[in-house]
């Protein structure tokens, strides 16, 4: 197919666009470029990229399109609660209208990355006809955006909705600010695992690079299995303690230690998923990471490329310090849209 891929420069869509071009797909990015030079290593492999905010996605920029695969984002709950409004104005409003405009445009597929956040809470492990409760800005974005696509669906049109766990795992933009990430940097640079919460809710995990094999797999299946359908992306074993993936990051690097924030206590999000319909859906797409292997290549990663002390947490690789420092330097506007040109950006 001919894919249009947002937020094609940012931690998943780094690794997307090289999973859809190994499948043959015909990749063009979109991307507004809030994360150049926040790489690990080299960076993103180059790829021809419209430089635009989605807000401002034009019908003609749409056409010619067969899929689009929507990865663009405010992309966790610390910068969602910087400007609720903002959060529903990207993640809401301008995902159905994306929607809505590539239903106008011709656009056949429409993948939307949502998240197992608008779950929030729960007991037991929950499937996709689970209550929502999120409990963040970010999670009820990610309902909102659902419920507005799902009624655009129709002969010509066909959504899903790709509810990702915890995404983690080494990409070429790496993010900092996601918890195996996170515990896995503070410990190869500090020697401690160290826990802001008291470790136990629990959380789904999913490595970066089975969440792209699950859009490739979306994609390839035929229409009627995947239609108006919202999928729980992970394995429901691998569902974690926060205490469990410290354990197992503690356990990777000899001489490691775990050690509490002040204060320390539980986090309202706390949850686990049953991702029974992937495996019947989409067999192939059935993640084939674990943590475990997913601590060990970041490791190798911070071995190949390097990270110094306090980095992991620093505007390099945690999304809100990027953004607050961007703010700060009056390049981003209170609307986080760019107040003169966007950041250096390669296409290829």
């Amino acid at each position: 197919m001919k894919v249009l891929l947002t937020g094609s420069a940012g931690y998943i869509g780094a690794v997307a666009h090289q999973e859809l071009q190994a499948a043959g797909h015909e990749v063009t990015g979109l991307d507004l470029g809030w994360y150049a030079g926040c790489d690990l290593g080299p960076g993103p492999e180059p790829l021809e990229t419209i430089v635009t905010d989605v807000r401002d996605v034009g019908d003609d920029q749409l056409r010619g399109f067969e899929a689009v695969v929507h990865l663009a984002a405010i992309s966790n709950d610390p910068i969602g609660e910087l400007n609720e409004d903002i959060t529903y104005a990207i993640n809401e409003r301008a995902s159905v209208g994306l929607a809505e405009r590539a239903r106008d445009a011709g656009v056949e597929r429409f993948i939307f990355s949502s998240s197992c956040s608008l779950y929030g809470a729960g007991d037991g492990f929950l499937d996709e006809t689970a209550d929502f409760a999120p409990v963040t800005a970010y999670g009820r974005s990610k309902v909102r955006a659902e419920m507005g696509i799902a009624l655009l669906a129709d002969e010509a049109f066909s959504p899903t909705y790709m509810r990702n766990a915890t995404v983690y795992g080494a990409s070429p933009r790496l993010r900092g600010d996601v918890v195996v990430n996170n515990l896995t940097g503070v410990a190869f640079t500090t020697g401690r695992v160290h826990m802001m919460s008291d470790g136990t809710p629990w959380r789904p995990l999913l490595h970066v690079r089975d969440a792209c094999r699950a859009i490739v797999a979306a994609l390839a299946a035929p229409r009627e299995v995947v239609h108006n359908q919202a999928i729980n992306i992970g394995r429901t074993e691998e569902n974690y303690r926060i205490g469990d993936v410290a354990e197992i990051v503690r356990t990777a690097m000899t001489g490691t230690e775990i050690t509490y924030a002040d204060g320390a206590g539980p986090d309202l999000r706390d949850y686990r998923v049953d991702c029974g319909k992937l495996a019947a859906l989409l067999p192939d797409a059935v993640p084939q990471l674990t943590v475990a292997d997913g601590v060990a290549e970041l490791i190798r990663a911070f071995e190949t490329y390097g990270l110094d002390d306090g980095e992991i947490a620093g505007a390099r690789f945690t999304r809100l310090r990027r953004i607050a420092e961007l703010r700060e330097a009056g390049r981003l506007g209170d609307d986080l849209r760019w107040t003169g040109e966007p950041a250096v950006y390669t296409t290829g």
